[in-house]
């Protein structure tokens, strides 16, 4: 029969764990290494998170203050806008207004120059008239019309019509009222009497221009 020897039957026990944890001494190391060669730093890594929030934050405020300028720009053009057109209205009203009061007065008028053309504007009717004319002149009044000049449609009103043998086109040969306006406005158009040349009359120039060459060297030759 074998005899067992003595102290030999147990094997030793060999700890399970390392005092360097499972993964041996070199797990640590090779951490040290890792984070040696670049790995992200969770600080740097939130500093940067933060960065991107901030600039999202300050786009958004850009873009709100780009909004509400432009906002105020349109507002502000609106408001020029109507600025202008109640000045423009308010220069129209004026101008009708003064309009229609000095078509009134003008009848009044008719009366005083009647009465200058003959003789009868003396005395305290003088003054009182001319005060009136020196008044309605600074309202912007003016007045037209004079014999001689070519009838316009646009500011003559035709009451009488004739040939004259000496106008080459119709001309204004009496004022019988004279006409007003208003700056660029006619309040009312001269009422005239006016003249066109005479049917198949030749111009004056054209007579001459049409002598025979006989009559410019005095006639024919006598033989």
């Amino acid at each position: 029969m074998t005899e067992e020897t003595p102290g030999f039957d147990e094997q030793p026990e060999v700890p399970s764990s390392s005092p360097f944890g499972e993964e041996g001494p070199g797990t640590e190391a090779a951490d040290d290494v890792a984070q040696a060669a670049g790995s992200p730093d969770p600080a740097a890594a939130a500093g940067d998170i933060q960065q991107v929030g901030l600039q999202a934050q300050l786009d958004q405020v850009r873009m709100a203050l780009n909004e509400r300028t432009a906002d105020l720009q349109r507002l502000q053009a609106e408001y020029q806008n109507y600025r202008r057109r109640v000045e423009r209205d308010r220069i129209t009203v004026k101008e009708v207004a003064v309009a229609n009061l000095l078509t009134d007065l003008l009848p009044v008028l008719d009366d005083i120059g009647r009465a200058r053309e003959h003789g009868e504007l003396v005395g305290g009717f003088k003054s009182v008239a001319e005060s009136l004319e020196t008044v309605v002149a600074k309202m912007g009044l003016m007045q037209f019309g004079k014999e001689g000049e070519p009838f316009d449609p646009l500011v003559h009103e035709a009451l009488m019509h004739s040939y004259a043998p000496d106008v080459t086109e119709t001309t204004c040969v009496s004022i019988l009222q004279p006409g007003y306006r208003i700056g660029e406005r006619t309040i009312r158009p001269a009422r005239v009497a006016v003249a066109e040349p005479q049917p198949g009359a030749q111009p004056k120039g054209e007579a001459q221009d049409g002598a025979t060459p006989d009559e410019e060297n005095g006639g024919p030759e006598q033989g």
